[in-house]
This record gives C-alpha cells, structure tokens and sequence, in this order.
C-alpha cells in the first residue's frame, strides 16, 4: 500500500509517495508533467544500482530517457558539478518541458533542482530520493543550492518538485553509517515538533537501526507529515520553517570547517542538536533531564554527540567564525533554532560568551569522522 502525504502549496502542490517497490512501476510516475525527454540526474554510486530501473519506468512515458552521472559526496556539490548536469541537458536538445528526475541522496537532489530552476529559467522536476535523509528532509520543500567554501548551500533557490518518490526498498542498498546519518533529521522533529513521535522514536530505535521496513516507513511518512505542514505555511523560510534547521547551524559549520564529506551531514546535525540543546538549557529554555535524553537518542542512533575540534588554537572562535555565514545570521548576529521547551522550538540569538561555553563542553578531539 502506498501512503502519500501533499505539501500544500496551492499551483504548486505536490504529492509524497511513500512504499516499497516504487521506483521500478511505470505508474508512480504517471502523472509527472509530459515532454518529449527526460533527463536523470545520479551519481557513481547510486545509478549503478537504480538508473536501469528508473528508465524503464519512464520509457512509457518519455520517447527519450537520458542519464547524467555525477561524482558523489558533498566536496562535489558545487559549480563544477552543476555545470555537468547544464552540459548534459544542452548537448541532449532539452527544452523547457524537460523533466529532470533527481536520482540519489540530498546532494543529487539540491543540485538537480537548482539546475531545474536555472536551465531556461525553470523545467519541471521529479525528486526521487535514495537515501533516508534525502526522504524525510531534503527532497521535500523545493529548497536546492550547491554548498562554497565558506558556508553549506549558500548559493540556490526555493524551487518545488512536481513529486516525490520514496521508495523504500533504496534503504536494502544504504550503508549503515548512511542509514545512521539520515536519522539525525527524523529525530530532529521530536523535539521541535512532535515529542510523541520522540517517544516513539525511543521505542523504535533498534528496529530503524535493524532497517525494519514497518519502522522505517512510519519515521518517513511522520517526518514528511511534520515537514509538508511547515512548508505549507511558509515556502520560503520568512519565519516558521526555520525550525527544520534544529542542531543545523553547529552542524553546518562543522562539515564546512572540517571540508565537505569529512562528516556526514546527519552527522553534523547529530552533535549540532546535542550542541543546541545545551544551548537552550543555558538560557533556561528546557533542563538538563532533556539534554541528555536527546543526547542519548542521538548516540543510538550512531551519531556522534561530541562536535569537531575545528581550530586547536580557538576552537570556539573558529565556530563562530563559521556560524556567522549560516544563512539564518541577521547583520553579523547568529541565530540558533533552539529548544523553548519540549516539543516546542524558537529561533533567537544567544551571547557569544554563553555559546563558546557550550562549544567548549561540547567539542572533544576524538571525533568521529
């Protein structure tokens, strides 16, 4: 049975599929937008084990089904990357009803996007999301962008997909340390959201851990849920949907001071909401019981709950330094998504005082890479 959650966006309204099996019938993809070709966007990694598939869905519906391959990893999420998906739909005659469909994790799903929303000012795409952190947070919401050097998506564009695609059996082929990354971003909507689905989290860990389809499919569908409904009523992050960016921006400046794909990206979120949380207990948001639920939540998952020693010298320094880029930072000021009780989040400023101390008890230099 196939559960579809709609982000409601009026004209751009979109629905979410969620089941196994998915991303090999010709009919999930049925009512995507027609056109005389399609383009996938994968990576090395991915489009060996899924691309094949993926064409023979969309050959019934497109006369010409090409495929792009990119290198994977996040240190290839820039402009060099993005021009070979521009490269490809140029030298295959694309026209403006071009659909591209995303094939892969969040990297794959952010650059064919922003390249959506670029080639002749707009073609229609499809998400079709292989990893767990791509299903539950990046494929859904149309935010896309390529990472720079000194600060993680930066440069992109707010742009909805015409669908997303979660089939779960992509999970059968994630590596665990993936499949541990990607439950960074279901956990984080226990606590900015919905502290039943925290409880339930708890009880279902070992279970998400194992690959449990019954598991995985409900932490999807319930963060889909959670997110559909914030995008829903703030596309372009004016106010609300800054909550999804809960343990984002220690996280972010972690992967960027560390060098793209050093750390996993869940991986930064994981030791950024430990690190957020101690930040909120500070300033008398939540108490120390809640910290260290969510950071024992966290470190069973197998994320790291200890951020990076970025900067022997002035670790904390070099944070801050990093922070400032976060795209939330309002005239040099940095603005953290914190805990205003359980289930409950803000977004506010902090002292720079009050965060060195946090990143101080909070960064060791046995970290996990």
């Amino acid at each position: 049975m196939t559960d579809t959650v709609h982000i409601d966006l009026g004209d751009r309204s979109y629905p979410i599929l969620i089941a196994s099996g998915l991303l090999a019938q010709a009919d999930t993809f049925a009512h995507c937008p027609k056109a005389s070709q399609a383009l996938i966007v994968s990576n090395d990694t991915v489009a060996p084990l899924y691309a094949r598939q993926l064409q023979a869905a969309l050959a019934p519906h497109y006369p010409k089904v090409e495929l792009v391959v990119l290198p994977d990893g996040e240190a290839h999420k820039n402009w060099t990357t993005l021009q070979g998906i521009f490269d490809a739909l140029m030298h295959n005659g694309a026209d403006r009803k071009t659909v591209l469909f995303a094939l892969g994790g969040g990297v794959v799903g952010d650059m064919t996007g922003f390249a959506a929303a670029s080639f002749m000012r707009g073609v229609p795409f499809v998400q079709v999301p292989t990893t767990l952190l791509s299903q539950v947070d990046s494929s859904v919401g149309g935010k896309t962008g390529i990472n720079h050097p000194l600060g993680k998506n930066m440069i992109g564009a707010f742009y909805q997909p015409q669908l997303v695609v979660c089939d779960l059996d992509t999970f059968d082929t994630l590596p665990a340390r993936e499949l541990s990354a990607g439950l960074a971003e279901v956990i984080k909507y226990g606590p900015i959201a919905d502290m039943a689905f925290m409880d339930w989290l708890e009880a279902e860990m070992p279970a998400l851990i194992a690959g449990d389809k019954r598991a995985l499919a409900h932490a999807v569908r319930r963060s889909c849920e959670i997110k559909a409904d914030v995008v829903s009523k703030d596309e372009r992050e004016a106010d609300l949907r800054a909550i999804l960016n809960f343990g984002h921006t220690f996280g972010h400046a972690i992967e960027a001071g560390m060098g793209y794909g050093v750390w996993l990206h869940g991986e930064g979120v994981g030791a950024g909401m430990v690190m957020a949380a101690e930040l909120s207990q500070r300033l008398g948001l939540v108490d120390a019981a809640f910290v260290r639920r969510l950071r024992a939540l966290v470190a069973r998952a197998g994320l790291p709950v200890r951020g990076a020693i970025l900067d022997s010298q002035d670790n904390a320094g070099r944070y801050l330094e990093l922070m400032r880029h976060d795209k939330k930072s309002q005239a040099g000021a940095i603005r953290f998504v914190l805990i205003d009780g359980p289930g409950k989040a803000v977004v506010r400023e902090a002292p720079d005082a009050l965060v060195r101390e946090v990143i101080d008890l909070c960064c060791a230099e046995a970290v996990q890479a």
